[in-house]
């Protein structure tokens, strides 16, 4: 039987160290929402920080990684609806 691996992030590439996806994946947005259920605040609060991190690690001359694409990676899914 697999071994169950948490879906968190690799630094400074926050990607998934589970899947390889960009973290926060979708299996890390579930985790995260059960872990959160009762305080969507301080989810979006420890997602504001996690967004301040990742800016600084993921900055590029290229413009992937605008300030825009980034707090839609790491925050804005979170809101509620």
């Amino acid at each position: 039987m697999p071994r169950y691996r948490p879906h968190v992030a690799a630094r400074p590439s926050w990607r998934c160290r589970a899947c390889g996806a960009p973290w926060p994946c979708s299996p890390a947005r579930l985790a995260l929402l059960g872990e959160y259920r009762e305080d969507r605040i301080a989810l979006l609060v420890h997602l504001g920080t996690l967004l301040c991190e990742a800016t600084a690690d993921l900055a590029d001359a290229h413009g992937r990684n605008t300030p825009q694409r980034l707090a839609d990676r790491f925050v804005t899914w979170a809101r509620a609806r």
